[in-house]
């Protein structure tokens, strides 16, 4: 009983809107992200990052407006969002502070300044096949551009002596790189040619992440890789046993390559053998734990609160022997906003997982679901909660899990809104049809 195609995406008044509006909004996300990425490059002409972060801000900024409608199809949904919306806004606003500097962080900083604590609201956004298409394009472009700076930083990324290389491959990752794995998530919508892209941005992360020992990275883009093999399955039941052969041959040989190439001196995991049992969250999560009062572990110290870590302590920082936040996600959203924060987050990303993987009947809300899933078991490993496309993509699957029209639409129905390749492959198998 799956709906025709105009009845799946137009709701929540989607109609009223242009379809420029639907790409104004991701490239201004694009524009925002691409003018914080400059100015982390050698050299860079600040003056003219920060133009191009406040013109995102502006063109995402207003297109949302256009758009946003406080509309759902779930109750349960409106009330726990309704109170983590609320909660978010006391967050912001108990760590305002009417400085020049710091407002510019805020508004400027994609990883710890306000918008982060916008990007639940693109909850409110329409779920439009236009606006999924337009974010589709973002996604593409945004591999895009991953390829052009780390070809740009290629010697930077690979000199192991450049500490700087560390941080840039984690934004570069961060900024424009892991979003591919949605792409690669939703593979029958897309071209082959936008499916082999993602593969190699994601391929690339693995090994470059690898050859860098960056842990969490190494970890998020290979469940990418595990997460879509998954969906695969899924698609191809028939084929179960074949690509079971698959998965045991691949693993043999990833462990046969890892007992003949990991020594301390491989170029590829020689770093990341190195750095396999270092402990470097121990301490820093030992300083949190000692720091933290009851009443900041229930209610947060507000959006610009600061954890003592005297550790590696820089006297250029900002605040020496203090952190906005420790790698350790889930920890960094309570001491900003509490168990409240985590708490109410949680009870809105868990269900949203449960509908999207075991109540759906549709690729693009499984991949919605195994999105959410991948950041939250993210939240250990790495920093994953800022305003960049990856957690961006999160708001945008809990919306498709949420919405009934579109989580239990047949596959056929959604594909004919989004695959050029379905379309065709439909009418060749049609005229192949005796």
């Amino acid at each position: 009983m799956g709906k025709s195609p105009k009845e799946i995406f137009n709701v929540l008044g989607s109609n009223f809107h242009k379809k420029p509006t639907y790409y104004f909004f991701w490239t201004g996300i694009l524009i925002y992200m691409l003018g914080f990425t400059i100015s982390i490059t050698p050299n860079p002409i600040y003056i003219i990052c920060d133009l191009l972060r406040l013109i995102g801000i502006l063109i995402f900024g207003f297109s949302a407006v256009q758009m946003v409608s406080y509309t759902f199809q779930n109750k349960y949904l409106k009330i726990i969002y309704t109170l983590y919306i609320v909660w978010l806004g006391i967050t912001v606003f108990r760590g305002l502070k009417l400085e020049y500097v710091f407002i510019k962080d805020m508004l400027l900083n994609p990883f710890s300044g306000v918008f982060l604590y916008f990007a639940p609201l693109i909850l409110l956004l329409p779920k439009s096949h236009l606006f999924y298409k337009a974010m589709f394009k973002a996604l593409v472009l945004s591999g895009v551009l991953f390829f052009i700076f780390f070809l740009f930083s290629f010697s930077d990324l690979l000199n192991l002596d450049y500490a700087l290389g560390r941080d840039t491959l984690e934004y570069y990752v961060k900024l424009f790189g892991l979003p591919s794995g949605f792409i690669l998530f939703t593979y029958p919508y897309h071209k082959k040619r936008d499916n082999l892209m993602a593969f190699l941005v994601i391929i690339v992360i693995v090994l470059i992440s690898t050859y860098r020992a960056r842990r969490g990275l190494m970890f998020m883009s290979g469940s990418i890789l595990i997460f879509t093999s998954f969906i695969f399955v899924l698609r191809n039941k028939a084929q179960f046993l074949t690509i079971l052969f698959t998965l045991i041959l691949g693993l043999f040989f990833a462990g046969y390559s890892y007992t003949l190439f990991a020594t301390d001196t491989s170029v590829l995991f020689g770093k990341a053998k190195e750095r396999l049992n270092e402990d470097t969250r121990s301490e820093v999560e030992a300083y949190f734990y000692a720091d933290m009062q009851l009443k900041d572990w229930v209610i947060g110290r507000g959006m610009s609160g600061l954890v003592a870590a005297p550790v590696g302590i820089d006297p250029n920082e900002k605040h020496p022997g203090y952190r906005e936040g420790v790698e350790t996600d889930y920890l960094t959203i309570m001491l900003k906003g509490g168990a409240i924060s985590l708490g109410l987050l949680l009870l809105i990303a868990i269900p949203a997982v449960i509908r999207g993987l075991f109540l759906s009947k549709n690729t693009l809300s499984k991949a919605a679901g195994f999105w959410i899933l991948l950041w939250l078991i993210s939240l250990y490993p790495s920093t994953v909660t800022s305003f960049t496309l990856n957690y961006i993509l999160v708001w945008v699957s809990i919306g498709i899990c949420y919405s009934d029209t579109i989580r239990l639409s047949s596959e056929k129905s959604v594909a004919q809104y989004f695959s050029r390749v379905y379309k065709r492959e439909s009418k060749r198998m049609s005229e192949l049809a005796p």
